[in-house]
């Protein structure tokens, strides 16, 4: 029997975006299980808890049963060791992106035991998507609805109408 073929997809997902979904979609048939896990970094600020991206997360992948979600702290390779993935699941969307995420590929094989990251380009209609500018978007009171995934729009909706519903009383 042949070894389970896992990969994990890390970020901050602060949010997730129609991006990462797309790419962990277009991923799926090459995986028997892509694991979407948060790395949660305390000196890093968030605009959303973890709780609430878990589960944005859970909501996401809710059809896709070869899809896991979870978090971690420390070395992503060392999180992948601990899961058994032998791979990285990685988007690009422009050079800028190449160049920093092959060092980052580097140094994961080696401290990683020979973990490999699996690049994927970004579709064009997503390669201008980033969490850190939607994060922006979002901080503004702007509509990044196009840029979030159903289910993550319709929370941050709601929790905007209640918010202001509060301020106004």
């Amino acid at each position: 029997m042949s070894e389970k073929k896992i990969a994990v997809f890390p970020g901050s997902f602060d949010p997730i975006t129609v991006g990462h979904v797309d790419l962990v979609t277009r991923a799926l048939p090459f995986f028997d299980e892509i694991i979407v896990a948060v790395g949660v970094n305390s000196q890093k600020k968030y605009l959303f808890t973890l709780a609430q991206r878990m589960e944005w997360l859970e909501a996401c992948f809710v059809d896709q049963p070869s899809v896991k979600v979870d978090s971690f702290t420390g070395l992503t390779a060392h999180y992948c060791n601990q899961v058994n993935a032998k791979f990285l699941l990685r988007g690009l969307r422009n050079a800028s992106d190449f160049d920093y995420e092959k060092t980052i590929s580097q140094l994961n094989q080696i401290v990683g035991d020979g973990l490999e990251t699996i690049f994927l380009i970004s579709q064009p209609a997503f390669s201008h998507i980033s969490s850190t500018i939607v994060r922006e978007i979002i901080k503004g009171n702007g509509d990044a609805s196009s840029f979030l995934p159903e289910a993550v729009k319709l929370d941050i909706e709601r929790n905007q109408t209640e918010s202001q519903g509060m301020a106004n009383k």
